[in-house]
């Protein structure tokens, strides 16, 4: 009957348009949550940078990620109870638990390296330059890939251009000269991409979570015998310092962390990696209005092309599975 026919259709159109706005609903909410997760990295090179003034990097270092690890244990123990499986026998726990200690010591060591060469060299940079140098990291990972005898996207080599480019105008002066801390923080950067690569190995068979709380307790332990080593311990200064080590540790890797979790559950891919990169952007402003930062317009420049270098990258292969795993161990 054209009636009925009629009926039936409008009802399918209606509930194929609900089903449309109910999906852009959840991305716009998955894109605000990851907003806000980069609006949170962003200004946590804010506090690395101020937190230098009063601590070691080594002692920042240490506390921050200590107190990283302790803000995921409620999380941990919460998803750990929804995912009990009262079938898994103790050999199974025990193999899993050597699994989540090896993966994360390695992960650990190699995240260690990366952010002290990062905390060091805010130490003779800005905040704003240090994050977009530290961006870099994006475009290396696909790039590591020709090692593992990977075809390499066109784009890539593209971005990766772009990027040297932004790392020129950023870091090199007039007189060819680049500041240590630039040098420092372009080392960050390859390591970062090592990093990203032994997560995107590991979290195939261990639990994401379980191994973060290991790897930043092993990244703190590391700091903290550097800290003893070379640096005088003094709890005045660290109390002087508690603002940036509570953001740094709290809300850069529990709060942020969540947000990008729940974000990315949303969100497509390519918008989850392009709105995360922005926290590059977000630390030039918070750099401007806290600590009264500011570049050249040669400066400027760079942060342009290194910007559109890693947009081009988001859009070269698996970008999502770079997304998910690298930018929130950045910072």
């Amino acid at each position: 009957k054209p009636h009925s026919f009629r009926f039936i259709m409008r009802n399918v159109i209606l509930n194929r348009r609900k089903g449309m706005n109910k999906m852009q609903k959840k991305n716009l909410k998955g894109n605000v949550l990851l907003l806000f997760a980069a609006a949170i990295w962003g200004f946590a090179f804010v506090a690395q940078r101020v937190g230098v003034t009063h601590i070691g990097s080594y002692t920042f270092t240490a506390l921050r990620f200590a107190l990283g690890a302790l803000s995921l244990l409620p999380v941990i123990f919460i998803t750990s109870k929804k995912a009990e499986n009262p079938q898994k026998n103790n050999f199974s726990k025990k193999e899993e638990l050597k699994s989540v200690i090896k993966s994360g010591t390695i992960a650990g060591i190699v995240l260690f390296s990366a952010v002290i060469l990062q905390q060091v060299g805010l130490e003779d940079t800005t905040a704003g330059k240090a994050a977009f140098i530290t961006g870099f990291y994006i475009i290396l990972v696909p790039a590591f890939g020709v090692f593992f005898k990977q075809r390499v996207n066109a784009k890539t080599w593209v971005a990766s251009i772009l990027a040297i480019l932004g790392m020129y105008f950023l870091s090199v002066n007039e007189n060819f000269y680049i500041a240590k801390g630039d040098l420092l923080v372009f080392g960050c950067s390859f390591f970062f991409a090592a990093h990203i690569l032994l997560i995107n190995k590991y979290t195939c068979y261990v639990d994401t979570l379980k191994m973060s709380f290991v790897q930043y307790i092993v990244c703190s332990a590391i700091s903290f015998l550097c800290a003893v080593a070379f640096e005088d311990i003094n709890i005045l200064n660290i109390q002087k310092a508690a603002v940036p080590i509570l953001y740094g540790g709290f809300f850069s890797v529990g709060v942020a962390y969540t947000l990008q979790a729940y974000g990315q559950k949303y969100a497509k891919a390519s918008h989850a990696a392009i709105i995360m990169s922005l926290e590059s952007v977000f630390a030039v402003i918070g750099g401007a209005l806290l600590l009264k930062e500011s570049m050249s317009l040669r400066g400027y420049l760079g942060c342009l092309f290194m910007l559109a270098g890693v947009i081009v990258s988001q859009y070269v292969g698996k970008s999502g599975e770079i997304s998910k795993t690298g930018t929130d161990l950045a910072n």
